[in-house]
């Protein structure tokens, strides 16, 4: 594998697009960061191809978040790329993570390890559930409860360590309100759920941080917050929908709306990092 240039951004473009709902992080990053770094989320690109044509592609950001798409089994050409950087994570199709996993990265201390199910939906075939509440742009929010959403989600979903808790659920809220990705699903006074979007592209949303407080849970609050937020994005074009379930229960709540099991997803947030 070499590294990419920009002179190869088109070609990488075409393939990640090929496989989209899978590549939803690579191509959201390049479309918002690029690849001349300056940014966390900016990406660094590793490619292999055969017969003149891309078959493989490995995506790293300047954060050290590790994406790879390596669909001819070029786990071991893509590691030795990885020898040099600070690895913070990885994320993508369960079959390349684990498939890399194994080139010097299996006995790296982990926060968070977990294989999910990923669903997609055609925007079509959305089915939005009745019940209480409308959207509100999450900016719009009491700032306090959605901390401590981010913080009780950071902490007892992504297993955030507490040295570094409260930092992160600054960042995140200061992202999701810049980026004006995530709504609040409000009944009178009261927040009920939180719907956002990870990652967006023209056609295609991939669904993240969707979150309902303990005591709300069961109530089919989530689905709701999820369907209304598709709905708005429908009616500007998006087509499409993928996200990751983090549990059972949700499962079933992302299934009552209408998304289909399409594969599983992988997500491994390092300690320290360092490959």
């Amino acid at each position: 594998m070499i590294q990419a240039t920009q002179a190869d951004r088109p070609e990488i473009e075409a393939f990640l697009r090929a496989r989209v709902h899978q590549a939803m992080f690579p191509l959201s990053n390049l479309a918002d960061h690029g690849m001349q770094g300056g940014h966390e989320y900016a990406v660094r690109f590793w490619i292999d191809r055969n017969a003149g044509q891309i078959t493989d592609v490995l995506t790293v950001t300047d954060g050290g978040m590790v994406m790879p798409l390596l669909p001819s089994g070029r786990f071991a050409q893509a590691a030795a790329h990885l020898e040099r950087l600070q690895v913070k994570g990885m994320a993508g199709p369960a079959d390349y993570v684990r498939g890399l996993e194994p080139y010097g990265l299996a006995d790296l201390p982990r926060n968070f390890d977990k294989d999910e199910p990923q669903f997609l939906l055609d925007l079509s075939d959305l089915i939005v559930p009745d019940g209480p509440g409308k959207l509100m742009p999450l900016a719009a929010a009491p700032e306090d409860v959605i901390k401590s959403w981010l913080w009780d989600y950071d902490r007892n979903t992504l297993n955030v360590p507490m040295d570094g808790l409260d930092a992160q659920v600054a960042r995140t809220n200061a992202r999701y309100r810049a980026n004006e990705s995530h709504e609040v699903l409000i009944d009178g006074d009261t927040p009920l759920a939180m719907t956002g979007f990870n990652a967006r592209l023209p056609d295609i949303v991939q669904l993240g941080g969707v979150y309902t407080p303990p005591d709300l849970r069961g109530r089919g609050y989530a689905r709701r917050a999820v369907a209304l937020h598709l709905a708005q994005v429908a009616q500007q074009g998006v087509q499409q929908a993928t996200l990751f379930s983090a549990s059972e229960a949700a499962a079933r709540a992302y299934q009552a709306v209408g998304f289909k099991r399409v594969g599983t997803w992988t997500l491994i947030l390092f300690q320290t990092g360092g490959a």
